[in-house]
């Protein structure tokens, strides 16, 4: 059991979310109303575009630091930032090329959350693809200036404590075969954690197919990408032998049940996942919402729903450390989390009159962001009654911000 009762309170070691795009949590409520222009991922896509279109450093900082706030009050405190909005608007480069990736890592240090910043790699509008409008700010020149922001992130930030630097690959549609192989390359070179959408959308499937002749993991397994420190986002349409070759490999899988429900995604086969030995971590991705006591109990509830049966993904201890050991892994913390910790109020309606040999269960499968009363990171405590303690200033800027933006 991971979680202790101390007097009225109940302490869990730290969580993560091992997949964030922080600026999206600028469109929460924009994108659910039952429209025509809103019916799917692809549609989505475009009013994300729109948001992306409108930020600078300074938007992206508040928006940002706003986001990683919400998150730290509802328990996280590590999160991994999937980083792909890097030049202006006309996707010129910035005179400090990663001027974008450092206004998001000064929020989350700002914040006191760990942040490991995953620098994205984006080539192209698709197969056989020009670049849509807005997508010209995801991009490089060349595949050697991206690698070159990567060495200079990794140099920058070498020695700063709470901040890691990894990469990231968008998705198959959006990078070319040989550039995942010398990205792959890198990150294996210098131990990185490298993280890449793969399997999300059925489109994306069909994509590869007809690019590549085969699926996009049993791709990444062809071409020896698979390894311990990649991840594959969302994972959820694998083909028929490919849950085998993420188990072979030791690659792990980031579930975002919010934003895979929010987009109507589909889900993956978490069970089978597990029972192949793929460690499993969660997201919360575009921020559809933040908390991620639900993100680890959908991975079980979503697939009950499916079997028809109960306890068929993991019990609650293995579902708490997925939201916290196994999240921290994957984004190249290893360990950390049991330095970090979480304090809930055991006299919060959702806990209270539990037996404390079932104080995970209750944890994993009751308790909701509302009954975290403190969090403390490497020592520092940054949430006290539930509150950051700079919420108030903070989120006045992000109202600001978004007003500015409207």
């Amino acid at each position: 059991m991971l979680s202790k009762r101390v007097g009225d309170a109940i302490v869990i070691p730290g969580l993560a979310s091992a997949h964030s795009h922080a600026f999206q949590r600028a469109m929460r409520g924009h994108c659910q109303r039952q429209q025509a222009e809103l019916g799917s991922f692809w549609s989505w896509r475009g009013r994300m575009y729109e948001i992306a279109s409108k930020l600078n450093p300074d938007s992206m900082y508040k928006i940002a630091k706003f986001a990683y706030a919400e998150l730290a009050m509802s328990g996280v405190c590590a999160v991994g930032e999937f980083h792909y909005v890097h030049h202006q608007a006309s996707g010129q480069a910035y005179d400090k090329r990663t001027e974008l990736a450092d206004a998001v890592i000064a929020a989350a240090r700002d914040v006191g959350i760990r942040i490991t910043l995953l620098r994205v790699v984006y080539e192209r509008g698709g197969y056989a693809k020009d670049l849509s409008p807005g997508q010209e700010r995801f991009c490089d020149s060349t595949l050697a200036d991206a690698m070159l922001d990567i060495d200079t992130l990794r140099t920058n930030y070498a020695d700063t404590k709470g901040v890691t630097i990894g990469l990231a690959v968008h998705s198959m549609r959006a990078v070319t075969r040989s550039s995942i192989s010398e990205l792959s390359s890198y990150a294996k070179k210098y131990s990185l954690p490298m993280h890449m959408h793969l399997s999300e959308q059925r489109r994306e499937l069909e994509e590869c197919l007809a690019e590549h002749g085969t699926t996009p993991v049993a791709l990444m397994h062809q071409d020896g990408v698979l390894d311990k420190n990649f991840i594959a986002v969302h994972a959820t349409h694998l083909a028929e032998g490919e849950i085998e070759m993420l188990g072979n490999s030791g690659a792990g899988v980031c579930i975002c049940r919010s934003t895979e429900r929010d987009l109507g995604d589909g889900h993956c086969e978490a069970d089978k996942l597990v029972a192949a030995g793929v460690p499993l971590s969660t997201g919360v991705d575009s921020y559809a919402a933040s908390d991620p006591f639900d993100e680890a109990r959908a991975i079980e509830l979503d697939q009950r729903s499916c079997r028809e049966a109960r306890t068929v993904v993991a019990d609650a201890t293995q579902l708490l450390r997925v939201a916290s050991e196994n999240g921290y892994a994957a984004i190249g913390m290893h360990g950390l989390s049991l330095e970090d910790h979480v304090t809930l109020d055991a006299q919060d309606p959702s806990l209270v009159g539990l037996a404390n040999d079932r104080l995970d269960d209750a944890v994993v499968f009751c308790a909701s962001s509302r009954a975290v009363r403190e969090v403390d990171v490497a020592g520092t405590r940054i949430v006290n009654s539930g509150v950051h303690r700079e919420y108030s200033t903070i989120r006045q800027e992000f109202e600001t911000t978004l007003a500015t933006m409207a």
